[in-house]
């Protein structure tokens, strides 16, 4: 089995690292670049920063924080928030991130995912996808953009599929269900995006405990996004990796 990687994802609204439930009703946590820092210390594998208010306001407004974190820091860092066009991308990695996580501009002209992936390689786009299930089509997911509260009617595993073969070299499956609840994951959608792609699929939404990460791993994540499970204090990086270890998951020693 490959070694299963551990992202912090960090949720920034203007200055500050922020949290919500359901990507709803966000909570103040304080400056962003210290939470990276402590996690990078942790011994976390990569960083996944996301601006989320940056589709409503058209423009991405990490640059600064991502060259204090890349000072400090010195892994893979993801950015995701109101990238729209190869410029954008262009200007966020000339800020030292690693590879961008797009999508709602995604969603809107799905012909972006090709031209990032030409312009910096596909292992740079990441085809962000907020999953929630559907009411309409039953045993399925829909995909959401700005936020987690606009419906794009497209069904999760036809677009991870379709984001694949545009050139996205990794998906950011977010269930948006779960999200901030550190109930568990929703594996049934893990398994049915990896089972669709032969891309990496990084998981997100619903860690509470290093086991909630293992059974995402069994179900065939490639990497595990946490946040409130960090963030909170309820446990640190090498904490989860000594779980995910007891459960037979292969983890980055640090």
């Amino acid at each position: 089995m490959k070694k299963l990687r551990l992202i912090a994802r960090l949720d920034v609204k203007d200055e500050n690292l922020v949290k919500g439930i359901q990507l709803e009703g966000l909570r103040k946590l304080g400056n962003p670049n210290d939470f990276a820092k402590r996690y990078y210390e942790q011994g976390i594998d990569e960083l996944l920063y996301i601006d989320i208010v940056a589709s409503l306001y058209n423009r991405n407004n990490l640059s600064d924080i991502v060259r204090k974190t890349v000072d400090d820091v010195f892994i893979p860092v993801c950015v995701g928030g109101g990238l729209r066009s190869v410029e954008d991308v262009r200007a966020i990695l000339a800020a030292g991130a690693d590879k961008v996580a797009i999508n709602t501009a995604a969603i809107k002209r799905p012909a972006l995912i090709t031209e990032v992936a030409e312009a910096f390689g596909s292992q740079c786009m990441v085809l962000s996808i907020q999953a929630k299930r559907s009411r309409t089509w039953p045993g399925r997911w829909e995909a959401y953009y700005d936020n987690g509260r606009a419906h794009s009617g497209y069904d999760v595993v036809e677009w991870a599929k379709r984001g694949a073969a545009l050139g996205a070299g990794e998906i950011l499956l977010t269930s948006v269900d779960c999200e901030g609840l550190q109930a568990g994951m929703d594996l049934e959608l893990i398994r049915a995006v990896t089972d669709a792609v032969n891309i990496p699929v990084i998981c997100g939404g619903g860690v509470g405990c290093g086991d909630d990460i293992a059974d995402a791993a069994h179900a065939g994540a490639d990497a595990v996004a946490c946040a409130a499970v960090l963030h909170y204090n309820k446990e640190t990086v090498a904490e989860l990796k000594d779980d995910l270890r007891a459960e037979g998951v292969e983890v980055r020693i640090v």
